[in-house]
C-alpha cells in the first residue's frame, strides 16, 4: 500500500511540475495584457481586455456553455473517426508496400488542400449541421495520424519480426503482440497532434456548416459576435474552443500515460 501511495505522490508530483510553469505564464501574460489595455485607452471592440473578456464569459456563459459543447461533441467525434481510420490505414499501408509507395503519398492532399476550401463540399455531401462538422475535424485531423502509424509500424525492430516468425506467430498476432505496442509512442504523437487539428478543423467547418439560433456552436458565435463588433465576446468563444483542444490533448496524454506507461516506461509523458 505504501508503495502505491509513493507512486501516486510521483505521478501527481510530475504532473504539478508540468502545470505550474505554463500556468504562471499564462497569468503573467494576462497581467500584463490587462496593464497594456488599461495603460494604452486602446478600443474595446480592437483589443478588450482580459477583465472584459471574462465579462463577456460570465454574461453570455449560458450560450456560450452551450456552443462549446456542440464545439465539443463535433470535435470528440470527428477526433474518434480519424484515430481509429488512421490507425487502420495506416497499419494497411505499412503492411502492403505496393500501396505505401502508391497510396501514402496521395495522403499528403490532406494537408495541403485547405480545409476552407473543402468546407463547403462537405456541407453539400453531408448537409449543415454536425455530421458536416465532424467530417471537417475528422478530415484535418487524419494525416498525422497515418503519417506516424506507418512511420511506427516500420520502425519494428527486424530481429524482433524474425523471432515471431520463428515462433510461428501469425500476421495477427505480430501486429497485436510486437507491431503495434512498438509503434505506440509515434501513433500517440500523432494523436496529440490530431487533437489540435480536429478542433481547428470543428471551427471552420462550423463557419461554413453550423447552425445559428440556439443550436449555434463556437465558430458561429464567433461570426456573429464578429458581425457586431463583439470582441471582448469573440475572445470568449475562442478561449471556450481552445479550452475544447486541451481537454481533447488532455485525454490523449492520459491515454497515452496508461499505455506508453505499460508497453513504453520512458516513453511515458
Amino acid at each position: 500500500m505504501s508503495g502505491a501511495k509513493s507512486a501516486w505522490w510521483r505521478r501527481a508530483g510530475r504532473l504539478w511540475r508540468g502545470i505550474w510553469p505554463p500556468a504562471l505564464a499564462v497569468l503573467v501574460g494576462l497581467g500584463l495584457w490587462e496593464l497594456a489595455v488599461r495603460a494604452t485607452g486602446v478600443e474595446p471592440w480592437l483589443l478588450p481586455a482580459p477583465s472584459a473578456v471574462l465579462g463577456a464569459l460570465a454574461e453570455h456563459r449560458d450560450l456560450l456553455l452551450a456552443a462549446a459543447g456542440r464545439t465539443a461533441q463535433s470535435t470528440f467525434a470527428g477526433f474518434a473517426l480519424a484515430a481509429g481510420i488512421g490507425v487502420l490505414l495506416g497499419t494497411l499501408l505499412a503492411s502492403v508496400p505496393f500501396l505505401r509507395r502508391g497510396v501514402y503519398p496521395l495522403t499528403n492532399l490532406l494537408q495541403m488542400v485547405p480545409l476552407v476550401a473543402v468546407a463547403p463540399l462537405l456541407t453539400i455531401w453531408f448537409g449543415y449541421g454536425g455530421t458536416a462538422v465532424t467530417a471537417s475535424a475528422c478530415l484535418v485531423a487524419l494525416f498525422p495520424v497515418v503519417a506516424n502509424t506507418v512511420d511506427g509500424l516500420g520502425g519494428v525492430d527486424a530481429r524482433l519480426r524474425e523471432l515471431f516468425a520463428l515462433y510461428g506467430a501469425s500476421r495477427w498476432q505480430r501486429w497485436w503482440r510486437l507491431e503495434l505496442p512498438s509503434a505506440l509512442p509515434g501513433i500517440f504523437t500523432g494523436l496529440r497532434v490530431a487533437a489540435g487539428l480536429a478542433v481547428i478543423g470543428a471551427v471552420v467547418g462550423e463557419f461554413v456548416s453550423g447552425f445559428a439560433g440556439d443550436d449555434a456552436p463556437l465558430g458561429i458565435v464567433v461570426l456573429t459576435a464578429l458581425r457586431e463588433a463583439r470582441t471582448d465576446l469573440v475572445f470568449a468563444a475562442v478561449a471556450l474552443s481552445a479550452a475544447v483542444g486541451f481537454a481533447l490533448y488532455g485525454v490523449v496524454s492520459l491515454l497515452a500515460q496508461v499505455f506508453l506507461g505499460r508497453w513504453h516506461p520512458s516513453a511515458g509523458p
